[in-house]
């Protein structure tokens, strides 16, 4: 049975229980959030009509408390709807015979550090943000994931413009292994031209021509350091996954081999698992993309551990 397969009749068995349990909370909250913006709106008409200046600010008193409470309340069912649903994901991530025990931190993240010894992102961030840290092991590798978003100054005009988001992995092989290998997709490549300058200068030079899977290299620019054997770390089962993966999600892809250290990166147009207030969160979708996500991930270090 496929993964998507046995997933589906464990949403079914798991998840949606939970996500029905977290559905009657936000009801609830909806409700009181309704209400209290009616009631308010009453006490704001209640005070022009009585036009005593006194009066006003004794009750704006009250009113901003109330605020406070309904800001928590809203808070505190953002924070507990994700990592009780992630955990429940991770839980059938463990059930896959070669990840090992998954642990995860909603408040984590990972370094900056870690984050530009990738090689992939060459930028000066403003805002570097982290969430949703998930830590275990695949195969003999250990690895550490979390939620990224990066952005600086825009080049033209003011503002900020988009660096990374999405989902970045770190995965490190017990051993030690040689040569360099980094991907961008190609149709980005000129905004990653500062990225690959400075990866050339570690000695890394463009092996298209070593990517003998034609769609893998229409989709993807592959520089490598000299001496490398790009199809030994890039195998074409791996090549094939990625493909397929990004033609079925319209996601960007990132990744680079360095050494021991496996560096991977998905973009993520929204919040992984983010809950609506608003709207309904009973959605399969918005939970098998982001299984989608960590399993293609989790494959292709997988497939590193396998063929080394």
């Amino acid at each position: 049975m496929r993964q998507l397969d046995k997933f589906r009749i464990y949403y079914n068995h798991t998840i949606h229980p939970e996500l029905m349990r977290m559905e009657r909370k936000r009801v609830r909250l909806l409700r009181l959030l309704i209400f209290s913006g009616i009631l308010l709106l009453a006490v704001v008409l209640f005070e022009f009509y009585v036009n005593i200046l006194l009066f006003t600010m004794v009750l704006a008193i009250p009113i901003v408390f109330y605020l406070i409470f309904l800001s928590y309340r809203i808070r505190k069912f953002l924070q507990t709807f994700k990592p009780h649903v992630m955990k429940l994901v991770l839980n059938f991530l463990q059930e896959e015979p070669n990840i090992g025990q998954l642990t995860y931190e909603p408040e984590k993240s990972l370094d900056k550090g870690t984050f530009f010894a990738s090689k992939l992102f060459a930028c000066t961030p403003v805002v570097f943000e982290g969430e949703d840290f998930i830590e275990g092991r695949v195969g003999e590798m250990d690895f550490e994931m979390c939620e990224l978003l990066v952005e600086e100054n825009a080049t033209i005009g003011t503002g900020l413009q988009n660096v990374f988001k999405g989902i970045f992995l770190h995965a490190i092989f017990p051993e030690e292994t040689y040569g360099q290998v980094a991907c961008w997709p190609r149709h980005l490549k000129h905004y990653f031209l500062r990225s690959i300058k400075e990866f050339t200068w570690l000695n890394a030079h463009n092996m298209d021509d070593e990517i003998l899977y034609e769609p893998f290299q229409e989709m993807f620019v592959t520089y490598a350091s000299l001496n490398t054997h790009v199809a030994g770390i890039l195998s074409e089962p791996m090549q094939e996954a990625i493909v397929a993966y990004c033609q079925a999600t319209g996601k960007e892809l990132y990744f680079s081999f360095l050494g021991k250290h496996i560096f991977l990166a998905v973009t993520e147009p929204r919040n992984v698992m983010e809950p609506y207030i608003f709207r309904s969160n009973l959605s399969f979708e918005l939970i098998r993309s982001f299984l989608e996500d960590v399993s293609l991930l989790l494959a292709i270090v997988e497939d590193f551990d396998k063929t080394h």
